[in-house]
């Protein structure tokens, strides 16, 4: 029913924004892994709310418990249970909301679609959902850490409404730098234009959106499945399927429309006995496979849909009415808790590529192993 992500490294979420609590079921972890739950934790904290007064106040610890899957600090090679209580729901708040139909929410195709919906904070087209996806991307990180050890991969804020981050060398991007800022910009300057924004915003009681932009650096060569399951194709499935996203780019993405072939083609080079391209049009990714150069992709979040301001909206039983919410507990700017679902995101993608390719692999190796110690070839 469309909460389960993945093929070898599968991960199917559970829980509703003011429900008991969330979680998610992890398939396909390899065993022996080193794992705790202060490695998912430290993670979780990135995403937390009310870290600030640009964010949600909502209260809640995200305190993760491992229930399966994990004995003696190590992977079993069997699912991977965790859970986060919510310590801080409060449906009461949403009381007025149960009769019509916030605008831009998933309230009213919910309704449309199973006759019932959970009117108490959006259920699981809040982005309270996500907390479980940054849990499994935690797990997805420890095992590219084992197996790929130089991978590097980074998200941050670039822009938020129109204040951007202008001529910015991402060579130079630390993931330290990112998180020390309250937005996850790593430019202090050009945060603080964006932190002003958000405050004036959230006191007029709207909201803005923005983009995260993320990369990937040293990612293994051949990671991606042609024709449907390639690498670009499932990342941007992964970033769509996130709260208020409405938009997802690599490399030169829309920019490339006003390119000619001439000047969008990366021609190919070696780089220390390896091939390589001069410039990353393709954003790390060419036939769907990834190349070996940096993987650039943005993701674009549209404004929150809970504002302060009258709006026209629909009842459950189709009368008219003008409405206006009462202050409630949001995040006026979804960009600063972005940034770690997006890396979550791109963790999952690129651990279940991985696994998949080293499965292909391994097919491949027996076989040739097989036919060689043969005389004949039997197929």
């Amino acid at each position: 029913m469309g909460n389960t992500w993945g093929h070898s490294f599968r991960v199917t979420s559970f829980g509703e924004s003011h429900s008991r609590a969330l979680g998610v079921v992890i398939d396909g972890c390899p065993p022996r892994l080193s794992l705790c739950e202060e490695d998912i934790q430290k993670f979780l904290d990135e995403r937390r709310p009310g870290q600030s007064d640009l964010v949600t106040a909502r209260k809640e610890t995200d305190r993760v418990i491992i229930l399966s899957g994990v004995e003696n600090g190590r992977t079993l090679g069997t699912p991977i249970g965790l859970m986060i209580e919510n310590e801080d729901a409060k449906p009461e708040e949403y009381s007025e909301i149960q009769k019509f139909f916030r605008p831009s929410h998933g309230d009213y195709t919910n309704f449309a679609k199973y006759g019932v919906r959970s009117a108490s904070g959006g259920g699981r087209s809040s982005v309270r959902e996500t907390v479980a996806r940054v849990a499994a991307g935690a797990v997805a990180r420890k095992i590219l850490e084992k197996f790929v050890p130089d991978l590097h991969l980074v998200a941050y804020v670039e822009s938020v409404k129109d204040v951007k981050l202008e001529n910015f060398d991402p060579s130079f991007l630390r993931r330290e730098n990112v998180y020390k800022s309250l937005v996850r910009c790593p430019s202090e300057e050009t945060a603080e234009k964006m932190m002003e924004l958000i405050r004036r915003v959230k006191l007029e009681g709207d909201s803005v959106g923005g983009v995260v932009r993320g990369l990937i650096l040293n990612c293994p060569i051949g990671l991606g499945e042609p024709v449907f399951d390639k690498l670009d194709a499932d990342l941007a499935k992964a970033m769509m399927s996130l709260q208020a996203v409405k938009g997802f780019e690599l490399g030169s993405g829309f920019q490339s429309t006003q390119m000619f072939g001439s000047e969008h083609n990366d021609p190919f080079v070696m780089k220390a006995s390896k091939v390589g391209t001069l410039s990353n049009r393709s954003g790390g990714i060419q036939g769907g496979i990834s190349n070996g150069e940096a993987i650039d992709f943005r993701v674009a979040f549209k404004p929150t849909s809970t504002i302060f301001k009258p709006q026209q909206t629909v009842t459950e039983d189709g009368e008219e009415i003008l409405f206006e919410m009462k202050r409630t507990r949001h995040d006026p700017c979804v960009l600063p808790r972005a940034v770690p679902i997006v890396e979550a995101m791109a963790y999952i993608t690129l651990a279940d590529h991985f696994l998949r390719h080293q499965r292909c692999l391994l097919e491949g190796k027996n076989f040739y192993e097989k036919q060689s110690s043969s005389s004949e070839l039997n197929f």
